[in-house]
Formats: C-alpha cells, sequence, structure tokens
C-alpha cells in the first residue's frame, strides 16, 4: 500500500461489523497502525486487549495496531494466539476494550479486525467503527505520555470460566472435533484437557495452526467443509464430531450418523437449557432461525424475540430484553453471561453437557428440536438486488395467506412456509433461506423463489 491511505480502499474494507480485506493490497500493517491510533482515539481507552488468529499476517498486524494504539496513548496488553471469544473473554474479564485480528472463515489471502468495547460491547459502522474509518482516512493529532505494552495470557482462564457455564457430567463421549487448522487447535486442548480422557475423548483433527488452511476452509457453514468430519465420526463410532471455524466463534454439529445438525436445532436446544435454568427468561433468534425456535421457546414458557441477522443487533437486542442466550442461523451463539459475546466453545460444550446427561444418541436428542426442513443460505450473485427483492414482494404478497415484512431483507411467511432473500453486507449477493412444513414443500418454495431470482440477473 502507498504511504498515503486510499480513502476508497479504507472506505471499502470497514464493513458493517468489522474491517476485513485482502493482504497486502487491501489491509496491511500501515492500515493496522493508522486503525489502532484512531480506535484509541474513538472509544477514549485507557487500556487495550489484542489478540490476533494463525493467519502469517496477523501478530505484525497486532503488534502494529499496538503501535498505533500506543502512540495514542493506550496501555495495550497483548495476549497472542487467540479465538475470537477468547480475544471477548479477555475483554470481558479485564474489563478493557478489546481487538481481534483475524479474518473468520476467509481464505488465506484475508484478514481483519474484529472490534469491541470493554466488556465485549460491539462496535459497528452505527456505534463507532465509522468515526474510526474516517480517522483514519483524515488523521487527527494526538499528545500526551506513549502508552506501554505488555503481555497476559487468558487462555488458561478463558477455558476454566466457559465450563462453569456449561460443566459437562454423565457418561463419557468420544468426540472428534474438527478445527480446519483453525484457532480450535488452540483452544480446544485447554478446554478437553480439563474435561480428562474419561469424560470427552476428543478425537483431533486438522488441530495444527496454519492459516493456509491446507485440508479444507475453515467455514462449517459450507457443507464441503464437513465431509472430512462426517466420514471421521462415522470411522470412529464418536458420539457427535464439532466444526469449528477459523477463529472459532462458530461452531457446527454433525450427530452420530455422520448427519449435520442445524443451528436451529441447536439453537433450540441450549435455549431449552438457559430456560430450565431460568423459566421464562427472554431468548433472541435471528429472522433466518427455524419458526421451531420461537415455538419451542414459547412453549417452555420462555419469550422469544426476533431480530436482524448480525452480532451487533442481536447483543443490542440481548442488553435491551436482558435476554439470557441468542441463536443465528450461521453457527453464531450468544450467551449473557459471557457478556453477551459469541462463543462456539460455550456452544459446543452445552451441546456436550446435554448429550452426556442422556442415554441416548444426539439424533434422539435432537429429534423433538427438528421441526421443519431448510435450505440453508442458497447465494445468488444479482446486480439489482433492490429491484429483486421488490419484483418478489409484489409478486408474493397479494398470495392468499401471506404476509411479508421487511426486518432484514424481504421475509414472506405462509402457514406452510417461509422464506427470506437478504442482500450481502459486502458483495453483490442475494441470500435465499426457505423453511416448509415438510420436505417436498420447502424444495417446491425454494425452487421457484430461485428461478425468480436467477431468472433476473
Amino acid at each position: 500500500m502507498a504511504d498515503t491511505l486510499d480513502p476508497a480502499n479504507v472506505h471499502a474494507i470497514f464493513k458493517a461489523y468489522d474491517v476485513r480485506g485482502t493482504v497486502p493490497d487491501q489491509i496491511d500493517e500501515e492500515l493496522a497502525r493508522a486503525t489502532g491510533r484512531a480506535y484509541v482515539q474513538v472509544v477514549g481507552a485507557t487500556t487495550v486487549v489484542v489478540g490476533h488468529d494463525m493467519r502469517p499476517s496477523s501478530p505484525g498486524m497486532a503488534g502494529a495496531f499496538a503501535e498505533g494504539a500506543t502512540a495514542a496513548g493506550a496501555d495495550v496488553i497483548l495476549i497472542g494466539l487467540a479465538s475470537t471469544d477468547q480475544l471477548y473473554f479477555a475483554s470481558g474479564h479485564l474489563g478493557h476494550p478489546g481487538v481481534m485480528f483475524t479474518a473468520s472463515h476467509n481464505p488465506a489471502q484475508y484478514n481483519g479486525i474484529k472490534m469491541c468495547r470493554a466488556h465485549a460491547v460491539p462496535i459497528g459502522l452505527e456505534t463507532g467503527l465509522a468515526e474510526i474509518r474516517d480517522l483514519v482516512v483524515s488523521p487527527q493529532p494526538v499528545s500526551g505520555p506513549t502508552g506501554e505494552v505488555s503481555e497476559h495470557d487468558v487462555l488458561e482462564a478463558y477455558a476454566a470460566h466457559l465450563l462453569t457455564l456449561a460443566p459437562v457430567v454423565g457418561r463419557p463421549l468420544k468426540v472428534v472435533v474438527d478445527a480446519g487448522n483453525g484457532m480450535a487447535g488452540h483452544t480446544a486442548p485447554a478446554v478437553f484437557e480439563r474435561l480428562g480422557s474419561d469424560q470427552v475423548d476428543v478425537v483431533p483433527m486438522y488441530f495444527e495452526l496454519d492459516g493456509t488452511f491446507p485440508n479444507h476452509e475453515a467455514n462449517p457453514i459450507d457443507a464441503e467443509n464437513l465431509r472430512d468430519l462426517q466420514a471421521r465420526v462415522l470411522e470412529e463410532g464418536a458420539d457427535v464430531g464439532l466444526a469449528f471455524d477459523g477463529d472459532a466463534d462458530r461452531c457446527f454439529l454433525v450427530d452420530e450418523e455422520g448427519r449435520a445438525v442445524s443451528p436451529s436445532t441447536l439453537t433450540a436446544l441450549i435455549a431449552s437449557r438457559e430456560l430450565a435454568k431460568e423459566p421464562g427468561a427472554t431468548i433472541i433468534h435471528n429472522l433466518i432461525t427455524s419458526r421451531a425456535v420461537p415455538e419451542i421457546v414459547t412453549e417452555l414458557g420462555g419469550t422469544p424475540v426476533r431480530t436482524r441477522v448480525g452480532h451487533s443487533f442481536i447483543k443490542a437486542t440481548m442488553a435491551e430484553t436482558d435476554a439470557v442466550f441468542g441463536g443465528e442461523h450461521s453457527g453464531h451463539f450468544y450467551f449473557r453471561d459471557f457478556w453477551r459475546a459469541d462463543s462456539g466453545m460455550l456452544a459446543a460444550l452445552h451441546a456436550l453437557a446435554a448429550l452426556a446427561e442422556t442415554d441416548r444418541p444426539l439424533s434422539a436428542l435432537l429429534a423433538s428440536y427438528e421441526r421443519y426442513p431448510v435450505s440453508g443460505e442458497i447465494n445468488s450473485e444479482v446486480a439489482d438486488q433492490v429491484g429483486v427483492m421488490a419484483a418478489l414482494e409484489e409478486e408474493y404478497g397479494v398470495r392468499p395467506g401471506v404476509t411479508t415484512d421487511r426486518l432484514d431483507g424481504l421475509t414472506v411467511s405462509h402457514a406452510d412456509w417461509t422464506f427470506n432473500v437478504r442482500p450481502s453486507n459486502t458483495e453483490p449477493l442475494l441470500r435465499l433461506n426457505a423453511e416448509g412444513k415438510d420436505e417436498a414443500t420447502m424444495a417446491s418454495v425454494r425452487d421457484e423463489v430461485l428461478t425468480k431470482i436467477r431468472a433476473a440477473r
């Protein structure tokens, strides 16, 4: 990158919830340094906690960010290699704003920055990220003494804290864990060693930290990236398989039959556990989560609250409602007792705890939480996203028994089916999620809507 940061590039990589781009043409140490300085100015931080993932460029960028932050007068605590939820733990546990260098599930050529205020309160474009971006483009002078840098390892404290929230007690389990060469290869050993091999016998897959992702992309929402885990679960005769994304803030399950478990199903399971601890509590679900989730929450005496997709919206709604738990279709799970932050590992521990408490296999345990077939997210490249959604609303909105809403994209609902179409924040894509009362109904709605979307390209 040039000595002067390109405003167009800065605007392109500052997304709705984080910073993300390709290395080194879009994001490099110079940008990280400028972001560190701007972040301290906007947040007013006196101390900042900084962690990074295993990507080759991450340590250097974290160090450059620390240089910018200390130049702006803040002290920096480097926690080193970390999962994103480990960084959130550090922010909550230590009471300081936090910054994580990761591109999550994106391919190897990417890197990025996730930022939060003290106690893991999220920062998005509407809550400070735009101001940070603008100061990166147009720096303002700083004065006063330079901050200091120290190091602090929080891994063991993180592992211990998670196990106080979801202790795993009961029958022994055999668990295959696919870390995807991402940060779960760092956190999973610390967590599971505390449980002991007599309780959880772990079969590790791709625990070697490698930001080039030599085995498969660390993006478990893509079914192709679950194939190795599914085969290994069957080969080992394991009770369950766990798949984490690159920064380990998301978790997906595979049951003992090698079948991928919908994140909506895991949302419903965890919601039932949280409601058993706190009857009548509020549970957050985003609008793409299966309609089974609010049904089950209501049946269990809880209060379901529907929200937009995205962690900043969910965390804000959790704070407003004092919700105990929130789940997303993308495999993000949020916990009030974890500073309302998302943790793939904590979600995994809840699943293991529920399984250890019963003699039934995972497929049987989850059967009552799986009510409606879902399509999963299907992306289509569409230039005129607004026009396509308007045409769909016009066509479906006049059909008998159909309602529409614009909470996030376009949701079209019928007693027998529902679908949502949302534009991507970062690409010229429309994302379709469909659900039906049975497989045939879901497939019919999915195919009909998809045909209309793709005919408009």
